[in-house]
Protein backbone atom coordinates (compact mmCIF):
# COMPACT_ATOMS: atom_id res chain seq x y z
CA UNK A 1 0.00 0.00 0.00
CA UNK A 2 2.79 2.24 0.92
CA UNK A 3 4.66 1.70 -2.32
CA UNK A 4 1.51 2.30 -4.10
CA UNK A 5 0.69 5.48 -2.62
CA UNK A 6 4.26 6.47 -2.61
CA UNK A 7 4.15 5.92 -6.96
CA UNK A 8 1.33 7.64 -7.06
CA UNK A 9 2.36 10.52 -5.39
CA UNK A 10 5.36 10.66 -7.80
CA UNK A 11 3.82 10.51 -10.57
CA UNK A 12 0.98 13.40 -9.64
CA UNK A 13 4.32 15.48 -8.92
CA UNK A 14 5.37 15.30 -12.43
CA UNK A 15 2.10 15.75 -13.97
CA UNK A 16 2.07 19.19 -11.90
CA UNK A 17 5.72 20.02 -12.91
CA UNK A 18 4.61 19.16 -16.02
CA UNK A 19 1.40 20.98 -16.74
CA UNK A 20 3.13 23.72 -15.21
CA UNK A 21 6.11 23.83 -17.72
CA UNK A 22 3.87 23.18 -20.35
CA UNK A 23 1.77 26.39 -20.09
CA UNK A 24 4.05 29.12 -20.16
CA UNK A 25 6.04 27.55 -23.49
CA UNK A 26 4.24 28.93 -26.45
CA UNK A 27 4.85 29.50 -29.79
CA UNK A 28 5.59 32.87 -30.86
CA UNK A 29 3.41 32.90 -34.36
CA UNK A 30 0.48 30.52 -34.84
CA UNK A 31 -0.94 31.64 -37.42
CA UNK A 32 0.73 31.36 -40.64
CA UNK A 33 -1.27 33.39 -43.17
CA UNK A 34 -4.14 35.55 -43.73
CA UNK A 35 -7.11 34.32 -45.97
CA UNK A 36 -7.71 36.19 -48.95
CA UNK A 37 -11.47 36.86 -48.30
CA UNK A 38 -10.09 39.22 -45.18
CA UNK A 39 -10.02 42.80 -46.09
CA UNK A 40 -7.17 44.59 -44.60
CA UNK A 41 -7.13 47.74 -43.18
CA UNK A 42 -5.30 50.53 -43.31
CA UNK A 43 -5.12 51.47 -39.84
CA UNK A 44 -4.90 49.85 -36.66
CA UNK A 45 -6.21 51.17 -33.07
CA UNK A 46 -5.33 49.34 -29.99
CA UNK A 47 -6.80 49.78 -26.96
CA UNK A 48 -5.74 48.15 -24.10
CA UNK A 49 -7.54 47.97 -20.91
CA UNK A 50 -4.87 47.34 -18.17
CA UNK A 51 -5.82 45.06 -15.88
CA UNK A 52 -9.44 44.44 -17.04
CA UNK A 53 -10.94 41.38 -17.11
CA UNK A 54 -14.33 40.37 -18.13
CA UNK A 55 -15.89 41.64 -14.85
CA UNK A 56 -14.30 45.03 -15.26
CA UNK A 57 -15.85 44.89 -18.67
CA UNK A 58 -19.09 44.01 -17.02
CA UNK A 59 -18.99 47.18 -15.10
CA UNK A 60 -19.88 48.98 -18.01
CA UNK A 61 -23.17 47.53 -18.25
CA UNK A 62 -24.17 48.00 -14.70
CA UNK A 63 -22.81 51.60 -13.83
CA UNK A 64 -22.91 53.03 -17.50
CA UNK A 65 -25.64 55.70 -17.97
CA UNK A 66 -26.85 54.25 -21.17
CA UNK A 67 -25.40 51.47 -23.72
CA UNK A 68 -21.76 50.89 -23.13
CA UNK A 69 -19.27 51.18 -26.10
CA UNK A 70 -18.32 47.41 -25.74
CA UNK A 71 -21.85 46.38 -27.24
CA UNK A 72 -21.11 47.76 -30.28
CA UNK A 73 -18.20 45.18 -31.24
CA UNK A 74 -19.69 42.17 -32.92
CA UNK A 75 -16.09 40.17 -32.86
CA UNK A 76 -15.07 38.90 -29.82
CA UNK A 77 -12.31 36.26 -28.69
CA UNK A 78 -10.56 35.42 -25.36
CA UNK A 79 -6.63 35.67 -25.09
CA UNK A 80 -4.32 33.66 -22.81
CA UNK A 81 -1.77 36.14 -21.11
CA UNK A 82 0.34 34.06 -19.48
CA UNK A 83 3.95 35.58 -19.66
CA UNK A 84 7.63 33.32 -20.62
CA UNK A 85 8.62 32.90 -17.30
CA UNK A 86 5.43 32.90 -15.13
CA UNK A 87 1.84 32.19 -15.40
CA UNK A 88 0.94 35.12 -14.17
CA UNK A 89 2.49 37.78 -16.36
CA UNK A 90 3.01 41.50 -15.12
CA UNK A 91 2.32 45.01 -17.64
CA UNK A 92 5.98 44.99 -18.87
CA UNK A 93 5.76 41.34 -20.48
CA UNK A 94 1.96 41.73 -20.85
CA UNK A 95 2.40 44.89 -23.01
CA UNK A 96 5.82 43.36 -24.73
CA UNK A 97 3.60 40.72 -26.53
CA UNK A 98 1.48 43.02 -28.08
CA UNK A 99 4.44 45.34 -29.05
CA UNK A 100 6.93 42.69 -30.73
CA UNK A 101 5.02 39.33 -30.70
CA UNK A 102 7.81 38.13 -27.88
CA UNK A 103 6.69 36.53 -25.16
CA UNK A 104 9.20 37.04 -22.47
CA UNK A 105 10.27 37.78 -18.53
CA UNK A 106 8.17 39.54 -16.01
CA UNK A 107 9.46 43.13 -16.06
CA UNK A 108 11.05 43.26 -19.99
CA UNK A 109 10.79 45.85 -21.62
CA UNK A 110 10.23 45.30 -25.36
CA UNK A 111 13.27 42.24 -24.92
CA UNK A 112 13.57 38.41 -25.43
CA UNK A 113 14.53 36.23 -22.54
CA UNK A 114 18.04 36.93 -23.28
CA UNK A 115 17.61 40.19 -22.98
CA UNK A 116 18.03 41.17 -26.67
CA UNK A 117 16.00 44.47 -27.88
CA UNK A 118 12.84 43.18 -30.19
CA UNK A 119 11.93 45.30 -32.96
CA UNK A 120 8.26 46.62 -31.89
CA UNK A 121 5.46 47.28 -34.22
CA UNK A 122 5.78 51.26 -33.70
CA UNK A 123 8.96 50.97 -34.71
CA UNK A 124 8.65 48.72 -38.16
CA UNK A 125 5.74 51.00 -39.21
CA UNK A 126 7.39 54.32 -38.44
CA UNK A 127 10.14 53.26 -41.13
CA UNK A 128 7.42 52.09 -43.51
CA UNK A 129 6.29 56.04 -43.43
CA UNK A 130 3.24 55.49 -41.31
CA UNK A 131 1.81 57.92 -38.63
CA UNK A 132 2.57 56.04 -34.93
CA UNK A 133 1.03 57.53 -31.78
CA UNK A 134 0.82 56.67 -27.82
CA UNK A 135 -1.92 57.35 -25.39
CA UNK A 136 -1.84 56.29 -21.58
CA UNK A 137 -3.39 57.74 -18.44
CA UNK A 138 -0.08 56.70 -16.89
CA UNK A 139 3.44 58.03 -17.18
CA UNK A 140 4.60 57.48 -20.65
CA UNK A 141 7.26 55.68 -18.52
CA UNK A 142 5.16 53.07 -16.97
CA UNK A 143 5.23 49.30 -18.44
CA UNK A 144 2.64 49.49 -21.42
CA UNK A 145 3.29 52.47 -23.27
CA UNK A 146 6.95 52.03 -22.83
CA UNK A 147 6.78 48.67 -24.31
CA UNK A 148 5.77 50.45 -27.32
CA UNK A 149 9.14 52.50 -28.20
CA UNK A 150 11.91 51.51 -25.33
CA UNK A 151 13.76 48.59 -24.95
CA UNK A 152 15.19 47.52 -21.19
CA UNK A 153 15.62 45.15 -19.09
CA UNK A 154 13.33 46.35 -16.03
CA UNK A 155 10.68 48.39 -16.16
CA UNK A 156 11.91 50.46 -13.30
CA UNK A 157 14.53 51.89 -15.14
CA UNK A 158 12.33 55.12 -15.96
CA UNK A 159 14.74 57.67 -17.01
CA UNK A 160 16.57 55.10 -19.40
CA UNK A 161 12.95 54.34 -20.89
CA UNK A 162 12.57 58.09 -21.50
CA UNK A 163 16.29 58.14 -23.72
CA UNK A 164 14.31 56.34 -26.47
CA UNK A 165 11.57 58.96 -26.93
CA UNK A 166 13.57 61.38 -28.86
CA UNK A 167 14.76 59.33 -31.45
CA UNK A 168 11.53 56.91 -31.28
CA UNK A 169 9.72 58.24 -34.28
CA UNK A 170 6.25 58.38 -32.47
CA UNK A 171 4.63 61.11 -34.12
CA UNK A 172 2.23 61.66 -31.07
CA UNK A 173 2.78 60.92 -27.40
CA UNK A 174 0.27 62.22 -24.71
CA UNK A 175 0.32 60.94 -20.95
CA UNK A 176 2.32 62.07 -17.85
CA UNK A 177 5.95 61.54 -16.63
CA UNK A 178 7.35 65.09 -16.92
CA UNK A 179 9.63 64.62 -14.28
CA UNK A 180 11.71 61.66 -16.21
CA UNK A 181 12.20 64.55 -18.77
CA UNK A 182 13.34 67.42 -16.64
CA UNK A 183 14.10 66.69 -13.17
CA UNK A 184 16.48 63.47 -14.29
CA UNK A 185 19.21 62.27 -11.83
CA UNK A 186 21.66 63.00 -14.41
CA UNK A 187 20.58 66.48 -15.21
CA UNK A 188 19.93 66.42 -18.48
CA UNK A 189 16.84 67.99 -20.50
CA UNK A 190 15.40 65.62 -22.90
CA UNK A 191 13.02 68.32 -23.18
CA UNK A 192 15.19 70.38 -25.11
CA UNK A 193 16.53 67.08 -27.13
CA UNK A 194 12.45 66.33 -27.95
CA UNK A 195 12.10 69.84 -29.71
CA UNK A 196 15.83 69.47 -31.21
CA UNK A 197 14.84 66.51 -32.64
CA UNK A 198 11.47 68.58 -34.10
CA UNK A 199 8.54 67.90 -31.47
CA UNK A 200 5.98 70.22 -30.08
CA UNK A 201 6.34 70.66 -26.51
CA UNK A 202 3.32 70.99 -24.59
CA UNK A 203 2.84 70.81 -20.65
CA UNK A 204 -0.05 72.70 -20.00
CA UNK A 205 -3.28 71.58 -21.28
CA UNK A 206 -4.42 69.13 -24.49
CA UNK A 207 -4.59 71.36 -27.35
CA UNK A 208 -7.64 71.84 -29.85
CA UNK A 209 -6.05 71.19 -32.70
CA UNK A 210 -3.08 68.75 -33.28
CA UNK A 211 0.48 70.68 -34.18
CA UNK A 212 1.53 70.27 -38.06
CA UNK A 213 4.83 68.97 -35.92
CA UNK A 214 5.65 65.88 -34.32
CA UNK A 215 4.02 66.26 -30.67
CA UNK A 216 5.07 64.97 -26.96
CA UNK A 217 1.74 65.92 -24.40
CA UNK A 218 3.05 65.69 -20.78
CA UNK A 219 -0.15 67.13 -18.55
CA UNK A 220 1.39 65.33 -15.24
CA UNK A 221 4.71 65.10 -13.30
CA UNK A 222 4.43 61.16 -13.23
CA UNK A 223 0.85 59.50 -13.74
CA UNK A 224 -2.29 61.37 -14.78
CA UNK A 225 -4.73 61.80 -12.31
CA UNK A 226 -7.93 59.56 -11.00
CA UNK A 227 -11.07 59.86 -12.79
CA UNK A 228 -12.08 60.61 -9.29
CA UNK A 229 -9.91 63.48 -8.86
CA UNK A 230 -10.29 65.46 -11.81
CA UNK A 231 -9.09 63.97 -14.71
CA UNK A 232 -12.25 65.05 -16.99
CA UNK A 233 -11.65 64.10 -20.57
CA UNK A 234 -8.12 63.56 -21.04
CA UNK A 235 -8.36 60.10 -22.71
CA UNK A 236 -10.92 60.40 -24.95
CA UNK A 237 -10.12 63.56 -25.80
CA UNK A 238 -6.20 63.19 -26.39
CA UNK A 239 -7.74 59.95 -28.48
CA UNK A 240 -9.80 62.18 -30.98
CA UNK A 241 -6.93 65.18 -31.05
CA UNK A 242 -4.64 61.69 -32.13
CA UNK A 243 -7.17 60.08 -34.72
CA UNK A 244 -7.48 63.92 -36.18
CA UNK A 245 -3.44 63.64 -36.61
CA UNK A 246 -2.58 60.84 -37.32
CA UNK A 247 -5.61 60.07 -40.33
CA UNK A 248 -3.35 62.56 -42.27
CA UNK A 249 -0.83 60.45 -43.39
CA UNK A 250 -1.81 58.42 -46.38
CA UNK A 251 0.15 55.52 -46.14
CA UNK A 252 -2.03 54.42 -42.64
CA UNK A 253 -1.35 54.88 -38.90
CA UNK A 254 -1.11 52.75 -35.63
CA UNK A 255 -2.24 54.35 -32.24
CA UNK A 256 -2.34 52.59 -28.70
CA UNK A 257 -4.13 53.75 -26.41
CA UNK A 258 -4.09 52.27 -22.61
CA UNK A 259 -6.61 52.94 -19.78
CA UNK A 260 -3.86 52.40 -17.59
CA UNK A 261 -5.48 52.75 -13.87
CA UNK A 262 -8.09 50.46 -14.18
CA UNK A 263 -5.52 48.58 -13.37
CA UNK A 264 -4.36 50.69 -10.35
CA UNK A 265 -8.14 50.20 -9.45
CA UNK A 266 -7.84 46.87 -8.93
CA UNK A 267 -3.96 46.97 -6.79
CA UNK A 268 -6.04 48.93 -4.72
CA UNK A 269 -9.09 46.82 -4.05
CA UNK A 270 -10.88 50.31 -4.93
CA UNK A 271 -13.76 49.62 -6.67
CA UNK A 272 -15.28 52.73 -7.31
CA UNK A 273 -12.05 54.36 -8.86
CA UNK A 274 -11.72 50.84 -10.83
CA UNK A 275 -15.75 51.90 -12.04
CA UNK A 276 -14.30 55.47 -13.11
CA UNK A 277 -11.58 54.41 -15.02
CA UNK A 278 -13.23 51.74 -16.90
CA UNK A 279 -16.32 54.12 -17.67
CA UNK A 280 -13.78 56.73 -19.08
CA UNK A 281 -12.07 53.96 -20.62
CA UNK A 282 -15.59 52.96 -22.33
CA UNK A 283 -16.40 57.01 -23.43
CA UNK A 284 -12.73 56.28 -25.59
CA UNK A 285 -13.93 53.58 -27.12
CA UNK A 286 -16.70 55.26 -28.69
CA UNK A 287 -14.39 58.14 -30.26
CA UNK A 288 -12.16 54.93 -31.74
CA UNK A 289 -15.76 53.74 -33.07
CA UNK A 290 -17.48 56.57 -33.76
CA UNK A 291 -13.64 57.46 -36.35
CA UNK A 292 -13.83 53.95 -37.65
CA UNK A 293 -17.43 53.50 -38.61
CA UNK A 294 -16.64 57.11 -40.71
CA UNK A 295 -13.06 55.93 -41.96
CA UNK A 296 -14.34 52.57 -43.33
CA UNK A 297 -10.40 51.78 -43.56
CA UNK A 298 -9.59 51.26 -39.59
CA UNK A 299 -9.59 47.76 -37.48
CA UNK A 300 -10.10 48.47 -33.66
CA UNK A 301 -8.51 46.08 -31.53
CA UNK A 302 -9.58 46.18 -27.45
CA UNK A 303 -7.79 43.53 -25.03
CA UNK A 304 -6.06 43.67 -21.69
CA UNK A 305 -2.70 42.89 -20.80
CA UNK A 306 -3.95 40.34 -17.93
CA UNK A 307 -6.43 40.99 -15.09
CA UNK A 308 -5.99 42.48 -11.79
CA UNK A 309 -7.67 42.15 -8.23
CA UNK A 310 -9.97 38.88 -9.31
CA UNK A 311 -12.78 41.43 -9.37
CA UNK A 312 -16.19 39.84 -9.20
CA UNK A 313 -19.94 41.80 -9.41
CA UNK A 314 -21.79 39.27 -7.32
CA UNK A 315 -24.71 39.65 -5.00
CA UNK A 316 -24.26 39.75 -1.07
CA UNK A 317 -25.81 36.81 -0.84
CA UNK A 318 -29.17 38.18 0.50
CA UNK A 319 -30.59 40.88 -2.24
CA UNK A 320 -29.56 39.62 -5.82
CA UNK A 321 -31.01 42.86 -7.04
CA UNK A 322 -28.14 44.60 -5.78
CA UNK A 323 -24.10 44.30 -7.04
CA UNK A 324 -20.92 43.96 -4.33
CA UNK A 325 -18.26 44.46 -6.43
CA UNK A 326 -15.16 42.39 -4.64
CA UNK A 327 -11.70 41.36 -4.85
CA UNK A 328 -9.70 38.29 -4.45
CA UNK A 329 -6.14 39.95 -4.49
CA UNK A 330 -4.56 42.94 -4.71
CA UNK A 331 -2.58 41.60 -7.67
CA UNK A 332 -2.93 40.09 -11.41
CA UNK A 333 -4.76 36.79 -11.72
CA UNK A 334 -4.19 34.32 -14.67
CA UNK A 335 -7.56 34.59 -16.17
CA UNK A 336 -8.56 34.89 -19.70
CA UNK A 337 -9.37 38.86 -21.10
CA UNK A 338 -11.28 39.18 -23.57
CA UNK A 339 -10.10 40.67 -27.08
CA UNK A 340 -12.90 43.16 -28.82
CA UNK A 341 -12.46 43.87 -32.56
CA UNK A 342 -14.60 45.55 -35.06
CA UNK A 343 -13.65 46.48 -38.82
CA UNK A 344 -11.78 45.15 -41.34
CA UNK A 345 -9.50 41.92 -40.43
CA UNK A 346 -11.83 41.75 -37.05
CA UNK A 347 -13.05 38.22 -37.98
CA UNK A 348 -8.72 36.81 -37.03
CA UNK A 349 -9.49 37.51 -33.97
CA UNK A 350 -12.40 35.31 -32.99
CA UNK A 351 -11.87 32.17 -30.23
CA UNK A 352 -8.83 31.85 -27.77
CA UNK A 353 -5.39 32.38 -28.53
CA UNK A 354 -1.98 33.09 -26.84
CA UNK A 355 -1.78 37.03 -26.43
CA UNK A 356 1.47 37.59 -29.14
CA UNK A 357 -1.06 36.27 -31.70
CA UNK A 358 -2.33 39.60 -31.30
CA UNK A 359 0.60 41.47 -32.97
CA UNK A 360 1.57 38.41 -35.59
CA UNK A 361 -2.30 39.23 -36.79
CA UNK A 362 -1.38 43.02 -36.63
CA UNK A 363 1.51 42.57 -38.43
CA UNK A 364 0.33 40.33 -41.41
CA UNK A 365 -2.68 42.86 -41.81
CA UNK A 366 -0.30 45.33 -42.30
CA UNK A 367 1.65 43.70 -44.67
CA UNK A 368 -0.31 44.61 -47.58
Amino acid sequence: MKIKLSLFLILLSFATITTSCVSVQVKENTISAIPAEVKKPKNIILLIGDGMGLSQVSTAIYYKDGKPNFERFHTIGLSKTSSASDLITDSAAGATVFSTGAKTYNGAIAVDMDTIPRPTIVEQLSKRGLATGIIATSSLQHATPASFYAHVKSRSMYEDITAFAPNSGVNFFAGGGLKFFNKRKDGKDLLMEMKAKGYEVITDQLPKIPSESNEIILLAQDGMPKMTEGRGDFLPNATKLALEKLSKNEKGFFLMVEGSQIDWGGHNNDSEYLIQELLDFDKTLGVALDFAKQNGETLIIVTADHETGGYTLASDGKDYNKIKPSFSTNGHSGTMVPVFTEGPGASLFNGIFESNEIYSKMMMLFDK
